[in-house]
């Protein structure tokens, strides 16, 4: 089987490494022509891929990418991974989505199974894809087949592979679910098909909305639990002990990323057309965005408690990305904790082993080295991604204090200064 796969970013190059490794043919195409130079170099732009992975790909010879859609006509099944990010009002932006299919659509053949992995709002696919399908003279489920199929890749998670985590597929006809099942059974151990498109993107979006108002829940208690001289950690840890009813779930200093802080928008701008007001999202999303806030208050209180004012303070920031262990910027709260400590005229310094140069509205900052003399020369070291490379035992040993927002340093508390959110 032949598989052309839009978007080759953190979905949609682990999807394609996968259907090349269970002995399909597979073109990538992405129209970022840095990342088809560097695949073509065999250099991988992605941290849970290799150089190694990259080699192998095109040593079965079996792999090619482009940034140019012709070899869609090739294909027999078409694969769209592309953002969907949200505009400056919070609301779907679907052109990635849109110009995506309309560059497909001249290539396009009878026969063909088009499938959109990209997370979106329930209807998507229904409202938009099959659309513009009919209107290029196709009959879906007769000609051309139409799906929609979750992505469910976490990015540096390395506990489950792709091929077994669960695959929800759907299809926009029975036939056309039928052709989605039988593609994705081929390389993944469990396909779960549900009864529409709608349902299937709403999997997805319940999925990350249950989590983000589970996170949000813990952050506004988080800041209860300051007022309170209650230690939240410890009480998760505590509550966690339930053998049932209980599902642990961290505080820290935002929600970022590509899905979990995104996905609830998509639903929640959807459930207006219906008017309904989602209130847990909508009030979930108010906490999120007071977290960096909050934090830079704990920062400013721990200061004062030794003296110091934070417009007059050195901080050293460790973490920049939006989880740990990832080169992903994207809704990282950690970006908006730095602006809010620059706009304090504090003088602010940045380590994150995948993030050399960041730029902060007018400021671009250089990642600063992580040693002795620069832990000891800042009046605070912040603690906001938790990355497993970071030598945390060196931080407490010379860091005159640590805020950490991770709870990373929870097993040093004796060595260091060291204040938890």
């Amino acid at each position: 089987m032949h598989i052309a796969v839009i978007g080759l970013g953190y979905v949609g190059l682990p999807l394609a490494k996968l259907f090349l490794d269970k002995g399909h043919i597979v073109t990538g195409i992405d129209l970022d022509e840095d990342k088809i130079r560097l695949l073509s170099n065999r250099q991988s732009y992605l941290v849970d891929l290799t150089d190694q992975d990259i080699e192998q790909m095109f040593t079965t010879n079996r792999f090619d990418a482009h940034s140019t859609y012709e070899a869609v006509g090739q294909a027999n099944v078409v694969i769209l991974c592309v953002p969907t990010p949200l505009n400056r009002h919070s609301e779907p932006n679907l052109n990635f989505v849109r110009n995506a299919m309309q560059s497909a659509l001249p290539h396009l053949k009878k026969g063909q199974l088009i499938v959109l992995e990209s997370t979106t709002y329930p209807g998507t696919t229904e409202e938009e894809l099959l659309p513009m399908l009919e209107s290029a003279g196709y009959t879906v489920g007769k000609d051309i087949s139409l799906a929609y199929s979750p992505e469910r890749i976490d990015p540096g998670q390395k506990q489950v592979p792709l091929e077994q985590i669960p695959k929800v597929v759907s299809g926009v006809t029975t036939t056309c679910a039928e052709c989605a099942r039988k593609v994705y059974e081929s390389v993944f151990e469990h396909v779960v098909v549900v009864s529409s498109p709608k349902a299937a993107e709403m999997t997805k979006v319940l999925e990350n909305c249950q989590r983000y108002v589970n996170i949000s829940l813990m952050n506004e208690l988080v800041m209860l639990c300051d007022k309170m001289g209650i230690d939240l950690w410890e009480v998760i840890s505590a509550a966690k002990t339930k053998p049932y009813g209980f599902t642990p779930y961290y505080p820290g200093p935002g929600i970022g990323g590509h899905c979990i802080p995104i996905d609830p928008m998509f639903l929640l701008w959807k459930a207006k057309k219906f008017n309904v007001d989602l209130q847990f999202i909508r009030i979930a999303s108010e906490i999120n965005n007071r977290m960096p806030s909050f934090v830079v208050h704990k920062v400013a209180q721990s200061l004062t408690s030794i003296g110091l004012s934070l417009g007059e303070s050195r901080i050293f920031v460790v973490g920049l990305t939006y989880k740990k262990d990832v080169n992903d910027l994207r809704e990282s709260p950690a970006l908006a904790v730095m602006n809010k400590l620059l706009a304090s005229t504090a003088e602010v310094n940045f380590y994150d082993p995948y993030i050399p140069e960041v730029s902060l509205g007018e400021s671009s900052l250089k990642r600063t080295a992580l040693t002795e003399e620069n832990l000891e020369r800042h009046d605070c070291t912040l603690i906001l991604t938790d990355h497993s490379s970071v030598p945390y035992k060196l931080i407490a040993e010379h860091a005159p204090l640590v805020i950490d927002t991770r709870h990373a340093m929870r097993h040093l508390k004796d060595i260091g200064n060291i204040v938890f959110l």
